[in-house]
C-alpha cells in the first residue's frame, strides 16, 4: 500500500516509521528543519527502553511534489490544520484512495467526509504516544491498541486499512462505531491533556499523585456525562480507571498538548475540553472543570512571550 503522513510530528513519524516495514510511506510536514533532517540522517526513533532505530523514509514540505496516486492519507495535523490537510489528502489520493484520521478532538472525520464522503473516510484512535525530542528524532513512548471504523457503513476499504496495519505489526482492530471510536479518545484526551499542560509533568505523574486525580475526575465525569446525554456508548466500563491505566501505561509521555505549551505553540484545547464544554452548554449539562481548564489553557496560550523560565 502507498501511504501519505500528513503531519509528521512525533505520532506522524512514529507511524511513518511503522508502516514503512510494508508500505511505501512519503512524509508531508511544513516543518523544514525536520525533513531535512530525515532526509540526510533518517528518522531516528527513540524506544521508551532507550533503543534507537532508523529509519529511512521520503519527506517533503511541498506535496504539490507527489504524484497523485496514493492509496491512503493519514491525517495526524493539529485539528485546526485540519481542513487543509484533507485538501492536501484530496489532491494526493487516487480516485478511490481513502484518508484516515487518527488526530485528537471532535470534528476531524467530519472534514473528511465533507472533502471525500462518506465511502472514502475513516477514523481512528490509538493508544501509542510519542513525544518530539528534535529535528529528525522522535520518542515512542508508549505502545498499545489501535482501532479503525469507517465513517459509516458504505466505507470501503477498512478491512485493507486495518492489514496493512497489521502487516507492519501494529496492533489494529476494527470496530464498528465511529461515536464509541471518538468519544472513548475524548474522554482519555480529558482526563489528561490540559492537566499534563498545565502542571507540565509527563502522563505517569497524573496517575500517581491523589491532588491531580481530583481534577482528572471531575473533568472526565463531565465529559461522561455529556456523552451519556448524546448516548454515546463508551469502549470501557470505568473511564476513570481507563484514563489512569492509559497514563500508566504512556508514563515517560508527554502529552501532546504539554509538548504545544512548551514550545509556545497554539494547542487542541478547543476541540478535546472546549468541545465538551460546548456539547455541554448545548445539552444542559453543567461543566466547570472543563471550563476551567479550557481557560487555563487559553491563558498560558496567551502569555507564552512573557512566560518567566
Amino acid at each position: 500500500m502507498r501511504i501519505v503522513i500528513i503531519g509528521a510530528g512525533a505520532m506522524g513519524s512514529i507511524f511513518g516509521a511503522m508502516l514503512s516495514s510494508t508500505s511505501d510511506v512519503v512524509l508531508v510536514d511544513p516543518l523544514e528543519r525536520h525533513i531535512a533532517a530525515i532526509a540526510e540522517n533518517g528518522l531516528t526513533v527513540e524506544g521508551a527502553g532507550g533503543t534507537r532505530e532508523i529509519f529511512r523514509l521520503h519527506g517533503t514540505t511541498d506535496p504539490d511534489t507527489l504524484a497523485p496516486d496514493f492509496d491512503l492519507a493519514v491525517v495526524f495535523t493539529k485539528s485546526p490544520d485540519t481542513r487543509d490537510a484533507v485538501a492536501e489528502a484530496k489532491s494526493l489520493l487516487k480516485p478511490a484512495g481513502m484518508a484516515l484520521t487518527l488526530q485528537n478532538g471532535l470534528g476531524n472525520l467530519d472534514e473528511i467526509v465533507r472533502v471525500l464522503g462518506p465511502a472514502r473516510a475513516l477514523v481512528g484512535v490509538t493508544s501509542h504516544g510519542g513525544t518530539m525530542i528534535g529535528p529528525g528524532h522522535v520518542r515512542h513512548a508508549g505502545k498499545g491498541p489501535t482501532f479503525i471504523a469507517g465513517a459509516s457503513p458504505e466505507t470501503r476499504g477498512v478491512a485493507e486499512v486495518v492489514a496493512a496495519f497489521r502487516d507492519a505489526g501494529i496492533d489494529t482492530a476494527r470496530t464498528e462505531d465511529p461515536d464509541t471510536l471518538i468519544w472513548g479518545k475524548l474522554v482519555i484526551n480529558v482526563g489528561i491533556n490540559s492537566l499534563a499542560a498545565i502542571l507540565r509533568v509527563p502522563n505517569g505523574v497524573l496517575a500517581a499523585t491523589p491532588a491531580c486525580e481530583i481534577l482528572m475526575a471531575q473533568a472526565v465525569a463531565e465529559a461522561v456525562a455529556v456523552a451519556e446525554r448524546l448516548k454515546i456508548a463508551l469502549p470501557y466500563g470505568d473511564p476513570l480507571a481507563h484514563v489512569k491505566e492509559v497514563c500508566r501505561k504512556t508514563a515517560e509521555n508527554r502529552a501532546s498538548m504539554l509538548q504545544d505549551i512548551l514550545r509556545g505553540a497554539r494547542t487542541e484545547v478547543g476541540v478535546i475540553n472546549g468541545a465538551i464544554v460546548d456539547k455541554g452548554a448545548a445539552l444542559g449539562v453543567a461543566t466547570p472543570c472543563n471550563q476551567f481548564l479550557s481557560e487555563m489553557i487559553a491563558a498560558l496560550e496567551a502569555t507564552a512571550d512573557h512566560r518567566i523560565e
